[in-house]
This record gives structure tokens, sequence and C-alpha cells, in this order.
């Protein structure tokens, strides 16, 4: 299988999921696909259709989420409240674990969030929180 075989297969399981997400009834998915393309089927479109399509849903309130957040990092059991509490926020923000690994090393010269103290933690906590809420547009200050 080539790239764009490739390429095609994930763009319309993309689209499949995103159909299922969004609650369309078959009649108005096709109906979309028809005015987006002028195509009533993925399998009669080629990539830039596909594409189209993709964004379509996309505009219509389809949010893919990320592939993989990474996998936790081993922390000793007291601060595992804390990792999952990171591992939460993340997941909600659709960021990696690197984004708060680069947050430790930010605000604490520390390479890795397992390797931060219970507070410095806490620290993280709060800054990942405060991006949440300004991200949800209640962080204005109002």
């Amino acid at each position: 299988m080539n790239d764009v075989q490739k390429l095609r297969r994930s763009l319309i399981a993309k689209i499949k999921i995103a159909q299922k997400e969004l609650d369309m009834a078959d009649d108005a998915y096709r109906a979309m696909l028809e005015r987006v393309t002028g195509k009533d089927s993925c399998a009669k479109m080629g990539v830039k259709d596909l594409e189209k399509v993709a964004e379509e849903m996309t505009r219509m309130g389809f949010v893919p989420l990320a592939k993989s957040h990474g996998a936790r990092p081993r922390r000793r059991s007291s601060a595992d409240p804390m990792m999952r509490k990171i591992e939460a926020l993340l997941a909600s923000m659709t960021l990696h674990w690197n984004y708060a690994h680069a947050l430790a090393k930010r605000m604490y010269g520390v390479a890795r969030v397992e390797w931060l103290t219970d507070e410095h933690m806490r620290g993280v906590i709060a800054a990942l929180t405060k991006k949440q809420q300004k991200l949800k547009g209640e962080g204005n200050g109002a």
C-alpha cells in the first residue's frame, strides 16, 4: 500500500468517526458530501476531496482527538493523584506529556514532571488549570 492509499484510508476513517461523533444521519451525511465535493460517497473521492470533507466536518463541530497523549511517566506513589490530575488536564486540552515537561523545565528548571517535588507539581497543576480556563474563555479577568 503506497502513501496516497494510506492517507486516503486514514481520511476516510476520520470522516466516518466524525459522522458518528456529529450524529449525522446517512441522508444528511451524503447531502453534505454532495454539497462539498459533488460526489455522494467517499469511495469515489480522491485525497483533495476527502480533505475538503474533513475540513467541513471540523467546521461543523467535529474535534479530532490527538492520537496519543503519551504514557504517564512513572512516579512515586505519593505523587500518583497529582500525576493523574496532570494527565486529565492534558487530555482535556489534547496536549501531550511533553507540554507538561516543558512547563516543569520553564517553571522549575527540572526536565521531567515526575522528578518534581509535590509542591512543584501543584504549581504545574495550577498552570495547566489556568491554561484550561483561558482556553474556555473563563480566564479573562472580568
